[in-house]
């Protein structure tokens, strides 16, 4: 029997985008038949894909926007990004090519037959649309709710009216939509109408029994993302860290944008400043043994940002799987994480310097509850927040769609 055709469609490295890497390999592990279509857009990220498709399930097919890759037709489309960027930050012009190579990533996903295309970000997502008129069958997940993201100051440029149009089209007429937390599902069948979204964790495959960094050593606060850059809560975290008694270090593991560190320690007194250590970014294979060295999770969303408030992110779920106690900013997406193990981290108010300052010292002092906490945190993701878990609910919702 010829295996059913899965197209996931994304906007980035497979590296730099795990939800759609974890659906693409368990989908191909299941028998299916997977193309993953991405944007090839940022170097670094090259040798690693390659890396993970030397043993992957799947096959990749590109849209290039390195130059060297094509020729004229990538300069084309890196000047037609470039002149939607201008067009739209300038005039307001709602361009979905402002965010990606649009119409070549549709292109290219009309030339690649398919069973069922799943759509993953802003431009695949607008993509699928077009699929469905053709009379595709389509799937979307929304890991994040585009329309309602990012700080005021960064939406410039974005096509927010044609992003809703497209959200609320798939919410409508996907095959079926998926989500990261019952929150955001909540709130978008609400604000769109349609089928309730689906609800798959942003979880990863349980790791080893996680172990701790050399003992003897302060605890150590630990945050990580793709960019280090402001509007993630560290300016706020930074102002009642430094308030602390208690002897602990702050890790941090991104790519930071250019003086944003040295912002950082300008903000903390001389003799913190050598508490801030700062890692590279690794292989994504590479990160859940570096998470567990440390001892507490930084989830420092902001609830301000309606995304933000209702998502729950990686982050938060990877320091469970390796055994952190959670410091957590109170957000809708993070209580409901907690609430299925509330010892196993504690909510905060970022904006409350001083009282936050109170609960780190708390949490540092009693050796004995922070390691029973970071057993709570372990027991949770082992009971809910793996992919374990979740990979039958994907195979499940995707056999539906097959045959409905």
């Amino acid at each position: 029997m010829t295996p059913r055709r899965i197209l996931i469609v994304t906007n980035g490295p497979l590296c730099r985008n795990p939800r759609p890497l974890k659906e693409a390999e368990t989908l191909g592990r299941a028998g299916y038949d997977v193309t993953v279509l991405t944007v090839r857009n940022h170097a670094p990220s090259e040798t690693t894909d390659l890396a993970i498709l030397r043993s992957a399930p799947f096959q990749r097919v590109c849209v290039d926007l390195l130059p060297g890759q094509g020729g004229a037709a990538v300069w084309g489309r890196r000047f037609r990004l470039r002149l939607a960027r201008t067009l739209a930050t300038r005039l307001g012009l709602p361009l979905m090519e402002a965010l990606g190579p649009a119409a070549a990533l549709l292109r290219q996903a009309r030339r690649l037959p398919a069973d069922l295309t799943i759509v993953h970000n802003e431009v695949p997502h607008w993509a699928g649309t077009h699929l469905l008129a053709d009379g595709r069958r389509v799937a979307a997940d929304m890991e994040d709710w585009h329309s309602e993201d990012l700080l005021p100051g960064e939406r410039a440029g974005r096509p927010l009216a044609r992003i809703r149009a497209t959200e609320r089209a798939l919410l409508h007429r996907a095959s079926y939509v998926s989500t990261t937390s019952h929150a955001l599902a909540v709130a978008l069948q609400a604000r769109h109408g349609g089928r309730s979204p689906l609800v798959f964790s942003n979880a990863f495959p349980l790791q080893p029994d996680p172990r701790r960094g050399p003992p003897g050593e302060p605890p150590a606060f630990f945050w990580f993302s793709q960019t280090l850059g402001p509007g993630r809560g560290l300016e706020l975290f930074l102002a009642a860290w430094r308030l602390t008694r208690e002897p602990s270090r702050l890790v941090l593991l991104g790519s930071p944008r250019a003086g944003y560190v040295e912002e950082l320690r300008a903000r903390l007194p001389s003799e913190r400043q050598g508490r801030v250590e700062l890692l590279p970014l690794v292989p994504p294979d590479g990160l859940a043994s570096i998470i567990a060295r440390h001892d507490l999770g930084l989830a420092l969303e902001q609830p301000f940002i309606l995304n933000r408030d209702l998502t729950i992110t990686n982050k938060i779920l990877q320091y469970l799987n390796a055994g952190l106690a959670v410091v957590a900013s109170d957000t809708a997406g993070q209580r409901e994480v907690l609430a299925g193990a509330p010892e196993a981290g504690v909510l905060v108010e970022l904006a409350e310097t001083t009282q936050l300052a109170g609960r780190l010292d708390g949490l540092l002092a009693d050796r004995g509850a922070l390691a029973a906490r970071s057993r709570a945190a372990r027991r949770l993701a082992e009971d809910q927040y793996c992919w374990e878990h979740e990979a039958p609910r994907l195979l499940n919702a995707v056999t539906t769609a097959l045959v409905a």
